[in-house]
């Protein structure tokens, strides 16, 4: 047309589908009466067909009534135009409506920008996520052994101490240290020096079952165990388990002074948390125990509790704190040091234990079926004095100034 217009036109309403389908128009202006299907149907036709249900239909008709009107509006026409009427009318709507298209054209295209924008932006933040996830993740982690670092440990008796101070229950920790590393490393090579500690890793998480425990690199060649609810014997019981869990790896270690194999030294300590100290205090504790198993030979577990005084704060009552430290030190076999060996030999295993009590140590054996997998971590052990000690040895070792005479059975 003169107005820039190009216009398709159709006899009836099924040749009018045909058109629209093969040539997409902008805008479409129908009559009601026509051959075949009249306009209404035809109108129907293209709103449930997905390619021309967004295209507007203006219907232009004789016909005035306002039920055929609303009919047309309710079949989905955006316009009605009754005959006769003027070009410039005419030409004026269908600008309109063909400006309101493509103002909702673009407005489609906006959305599906966006729409997809959004998208790329939530995959970006998920991404990111897992990438904070993983990053959070190797901050806690050790990554030669796979085990939480330093750090995290920290972070993690310190949450333990928190938790157990409120509840007033019993927390233990262990220090590991593997026995002559150094000279492993010095034959061996730092290579398989890493593969001996990623094996030290795995007997010592294999050995720790619990989901609240929490397996360490403390550093070197050095691991800790945190044990909540767990008091002095059970904590024996777990670094007895770790030993033996070593033990039966068999990895070869010819320069150690005390052995054939890999072994580990172990200091274990434990306590009611207090409102007067800290976790330091356990940590300076397991500390000191252990140095005292590496004195003591090596290859063994030496318990050591933390000295208390009882706190006088306010949150705190100083009769249930004493009567909580006697029901942990009956619970560690009433002494107040215990060292823990085991070596294989044919036919048999044998523990020797002994007790530090700060005057003379006594040496005890036990059997290795004592420390059962099954039992609980509170259950007694039982302990049988050495056949070796002779009667005055047991006098001499029972007396002294702190009055102590260690039990025979716990």
């Amino acid at each position: 047309t003169s107005e820039g217009f190009r216009v398709l036109t159709a006899q009836g309403g099924e040749s009018a589908i045909e058109t629209v389908k093969h040539d997409c128009p902008d805008v479409i202006l129908l009559d009601i009466i026509m051959p075949g299907i009249d306009g209404f149907e035809t109108c129907r036709r293209l709103k449930t067909h997905e390619s021309t249900r967004d295209i507007p239909i203006i219907f232009m008709t004789a016909l005035s009534q306002t039920a055929v009107v609303l009919k047309g509006f309710e079949l989905g026409a955006v316009d009605y135009i009754t005959k006769p009427t003027q070009q410039e009318i005419v030409l004026a709507r269908v600008t309109t409506h063909l400006t309101l298209q493509k103002l909702k054209h673009h407005l489609q295209e906006q959305n599906a920008k966006l729409q997809q924008e959004i998208q790329q932006r939530q995959q970006a933040e998920a991404a990111l996520l897992k990438a904070n996830q993983e990053l959070q993740r190797l901050v806690r982690i050790d990554s030669l052994t796979q085990l939480a670092n330093r750090r995290h440990f920290d972070e993690c008796l310190s949450q333990a101490w928190c938790i157990l101070r409120r509840e007033q229950l019993p927390l233990s920790l262990l220090l590991c240290d593997v026995d002559f590393f150094k000279a492993y490393n010095d034959r061996n090579g730092h290579q398989a020096g890493d593969d001996c500690l990623r094996v030290v890793a795995r007997s010592i998480r294999r050995a720790v079952k619990r989901p609240a425990d929490l397996v360490a690199r403390y550093g070197g060649e050095e691991f800790a165990v945190i044990l909540p609810n767990t008091n002095g014997e059970g904590a024996l019981r777990v670094a007895q388990e770790i030993r033996l869990s070593l033990h039966n790896q068999a990895i070869a270690h010819p320069q150690s002074p005390i052995g054939e194999y890999v072994t580990l030294s172990l200091g274990v300590s434990s306590t009611i948390p207090g409102f007067n100290s800290s976790f330091q205090e356990l940590v300076a504790a397991a500390d000191r125990a252990l140095y005292q198993a590496k004195e003591s030979g090596r290859d063994r577990a030496v318990f050591v509790p933390i000295d208390y005084q009882p706190s006088h704060n306010s949150g705190e009552n100083p009769v249930n704190r004493r009567q909580a430290i006697a029901a942990l030190q009956r619970d560690t076999t009433q002494v107040s040091g215990v060292s823990v060996s085991s070596r294989p030999t044919l036919g048999e295993e044998l523990c020797s234990m002994e007790m530090f009590t700060g005057i003379e140590p006594v040496s005890v054996s036990i059997s290795p079926s004592n420390f059962r997998k099954e039992q609980a971590r509170g259950d007694s052990t039982q302990v049988v004095p050495n056949s070796s000690a002779t009667p005055e040895q047991g006098a001499s070792d029972s007396t002294g100034s702190s009055g102590t005479t260690p039990p025979t059975s716990s």
